[in-house]
């Protein structure tokens, strides 16, 4: 995570001064650092990440091929690219984080091309499509072995970002990957729901291009998918299982990706080494402000929470995140352009080139369908920065409109071609995901009182989720809104995101808050670090406000695990008048808990203020203590929430007994992938059904996911016609859309004749019969018409002769 060359100093002073600028030649008389000491945080990084897997009981060969895929089949083709498209090297901890987004692009065309022609059996190979050339192209032998790096990358930073890769590696052991194993083990093991549902994807992506729902066979899948291209090649390029790829491998590289990234690029964009780690901070560490422990569910109206069910649950999340951070970092150098003509470029990161245009491509169309919520942020932050030079210049910046045009293509693409225009039920309800709040269906508040109710549940949703953007504002203060294109680009985005929240309706709308942080948490460290120059504090007194920082963050973190049952009971009590039903009680510990810290904030302030007439040092200087402390009140979160994954048991986990996952990989090994199944399994789980209740969630996906086929009708919860149905919602209980074609799969299992088979395998090409007894016995004539080749008691599999 570190490089030398001719080392250029980067700048310490605030932006709108002159720099202390490039040392000249040899002016940096520091000897480097030798190559062992400038690699070993990577190394040690890496190291950890694989002593958390084996603590996780992932096969020691799991991990070396997932080590090759990664330098084979990402980091050597993007970096060598990226490498032919940046005009000046800078350091080569960038080099290979770019180029590792870059490789995750190219692969998305390598996953059509491949599945396209039916070559998956070489998707090994593909790497030589880029390699080939810059062996062959006297042009391109260069980037092999590049020099001229103009900027040396600290110890420090490199121990500072290598740590966090390490925290983030140790949350999501955690919470994820010793939680659930990679393969059921036995029949009481339980697994989060949604993860044989990506997992089927991830296997439909190894055969079909576009992809098409597993649990109804050809039905089309308008969806955000290019995570699950990414997972097929994965499997197809390491040779890796699948389940092993989902469970334990893809979620912490692509994070350790994710963080490198945010470091490099908060770095490069603002000109300050230090503005990295604590970007890195401000988007992994710090995460939502509540007085509430454990996290209570109904909570999550203020928007998706940026760790729980986020990073490890939602994979099109963790792999959306790197292309958003790289997008937003090219993006930016574009604009720099842009601020070299305005107030003067103060920042030594030697510029892209024309290349940066070719980047922005390829990671807006690789962004287009890895998250449906990040272009539009994205391109709103783009049209701000647009707008503002077009009134300060009154010229059209032709830069911000090339690459308008650039994102607003990918976005048409993503929108016509792969989602075909499918809202998936989200509307447009101006404060619609707020409603709930001050809900009074009878009429019976005062409009003050409504009033005051709505003003508290947006105080809510700043407090839950913007507080780590505070260091933003002494930025926009200094410069008294007189920034340039990147700065605004940034604030933008970050406040594009939220408000897209608060205008379209429906839970999926969560992701735009969520997309516009990586925007928000680099202009935030930027704005903190300029502040913290400023302050020019003494060497003791940063030492003083580092051990500060930590005993607030223990002791708030503490303090909210401890009493903040008390809190709420007191809240409820005193505030709610003792009825917890009240549709504004869940407001009311968060608004309550922010208006202490607040006063508390004041008082000290004010003790600060009237210590500064006496200790003149104190002077000009609370405004970073103050500004610390806010950030980092949102630090407990993280701690929490690992905690609470051992402490509650998590409600979106569902039963998945070794007999089915045994059963369904039994189908894997002895079928073609082409092969379709049938099967009687349609619902959630089936612990139920002794107890006589009814089946209402058709989410049942175990079936497609870890047999890794196509099935005629299992779930279709999911399916985009009947999500859209439920204006969002993620579970539909209704009967599926062909009601002749679903007796036709239920006749197979319960009521067999030889013509019913028969159709199956001729029309639809079922060639096994998978029954889940708990779901019901088949009838004794199916064994008659078929032949069973599998049986476990709890799952038979019949062949369709």
């Amino acid at each position: 995570m570190s490089t030398t060359g001719n080392a250029v100093s980067e700048r310490s002073a605030p932006s709108g001064e002159r720099p202390a600028a490039a040392a000249p030649a040899g002016g940096d008389e520091r000897p480097a650092a030798h190559w062992f000491w400038r690699f070993l945080p990577g190394v040690a990084a890496y190291l950890a990440l694989v002593a958390l897997l084996l603590l996780a009981d992932t096969p020691v060969s799991a991990i070396a091929r997932y080590t090759g895929y990664a330098l084979w089949g990402v980091m050597l083709p993007g970096t060598l690219v990226f490498r032919a498209l940046r005009r000046r090297p800078h350091t080569l901890v960038e080099d290979l984080a770019y180029g590792a987004v870059t490789g995750l692009a190219l692969e998305l065309v390598a996953w059509f091309v491949l599945v396209s022609l039916g070559a998956q059996s070489v998707a090994t190979a593909w790497p030589l499509a880029v390699v080939i050339p810059f062996l062959a192209v006297p042009a391109l032998r260069r980037h092999w072995r590049p020099s001229g790096y103009t900027a040396r990358t600290p110890l420090g930073w490199s121990w500072s970002v290598s740590g966090l890769v390490m925290l983030t590696g140790a949350y999501f052991y955690q919470d994820f990957l010793s939680k659930y194993p990679a393969l059921s083990d036995s029949e009481t093991s339980r697994i989060f729901g949604d993860m044989p549902y990506m997992l089927s994807l991830a296997a439909n992506a190894k055969q079909h291009v576009p992809l098409t729902l597993p649990q109804a066979s050809g039905e089309p899948l308008y969806y955000h998918w290019f995570s699950f291209a990414h997972m097929a090649m994965t499997s197809m390029v390491g040779h890796i299982d699948l389940p092993m790829v989902e469970t334990r491998l893809m979620v912490p590289a692509l994070a350790a990706l994710a963080v490198v990234l945010t470091a490099v690029v908060a770095r490069r964009l603002t000109g300050r080494v230090w503005a990295g780690p604590l970007a890195v901070v401000l988007l992994f560490v710090v995460t939502e402000f509540t007085a509430i422990y454990p996290n209570n569910v109904n909570t999550w109206t203020l928007g998706a929470p940026s760790i729980r069910l986020m990073y490890w649950s939602s994979l099109s999340y963790t792999y959306s995140q790197p292309l958003l951070i790289a997008l937003l970092g090219v993006v930016g150098e574009a604009l720099r352009r842009l601020r070299m003509t305005g107030a003067g470029e103060n920042n030594p990161a030697p510029l892209f080139g024309r290349g940066v245009f070719v980047l922005v491509a390829l990671f807006a169309v690789g962004s287009s369908a890895a998250k449906a919520s990040t272009l539009p942020v994205t391109l709103a932050g783009l049209v701000v920065a647009g707008l503002v030079v077009l009134i300060a210049t009154r010229r059209v910046p032709w830069t911000v409109v090339g690459l308008g045009a650039i994102l607003a293509s990918a976005q048409l693409f993503a929108t016509a071609v792969i989602f075909n225009f499918e809202s998936y039920g989200l509307e447009i309800i101006p404060l619609g995901n707020l409603q709930p709040f001050w809900g009074d269906p009878d009429h019976k508040r005062s409009a003050l009182f409504q009033a005051l109710l709505i003003v508290s549940a947006l105080a809510a949703f700043v407090l839950h989720h913007h507080l780590k953007l505070v260091g933003m504002i002494p930025l926009i203060r200094r410069r008294r809104f007189k920034l340039d294109p990147l700065q605004w680009f940034l604030l933008g985005a970050a406040v594009a995101g939220p408000c897209a929240y608060l205008v379209v309706n429906g839970y999926n709308s969560s992701y735009f808050t969520l997309a516009a942080l990586p925007f928000g948490a680099v202009l935030s460290a930027w704005g903190y670090c300029e502040a913290f120059e400023r302050a020019a504090l003494p060497r003791r007194a940063k030492a003083a406000l580092a051990v500060g920082t930590v005993a607030f963050v223990a002791l708030f973190t503490y303090a909210i695990y401890r009493y903040s049952a008390d809190w709420q009971a007191y809240v409820l009590r005193e505030v709610a008048g003792g009825d917890a039903h009240k549709s504004y009680f869940l407001l009311l510990p968060l608004v309550l808990a922010g208006a202490a810290l607040a006063a508390i904030a004041a008082v000290c302030a004010l003790l600060w203020w009237a210590g500064g007439r006496v200790w003149p040092a104190l002077r000009g200087r609370g405004a970073v203590v103050l500004m610390t402390a806010i950030l980092a009140t949102g630090a407990p979160g993280v701690f929490h929430d690992a905690v609470q994954a051992r402490e509650d048991v998590w409600a979106g986990t569902w039963s998945m007994p070794a007999s089915q996952v045994d059963a369904a990989r039994w189908v894997r090994a002895h079928s073609d992938p082409a092969d379709v199944l049938a099967t009687n399994s349609h619902c959630w789980e089936f612990d139920n059904y002794a107890y006589g209740r009814p089946c209402e969630n058709t989410r049942s996906q175990w079936l497609s996911g870890y047999s890794e086929r196509s099935v005629l009708i299992e779930g279709w919860a999911y399916a985009p016609r009947m999500v859209a149905l439920t204006r969002g919602g993620t579970a539909y209980g209704g009967p599926f859309w062909d009601q002749d074609l679903f007796k036709l799969n239920e006749d197979a299992v319960y009521r067999p004749t030889e013509a019913v088979l028969r159709r199956l395998h001729d029309e639809y090409r079922v060639r096994y019969v998978v029954v889940l007894r708990p779901a019901g016995p088949e009838s004794p004539r199916l064994g008659e018409l078929a032949e069973k080749v599998f049986d476990n008691k709890q799952v038979g599999v019949y062949r369709i002769k």
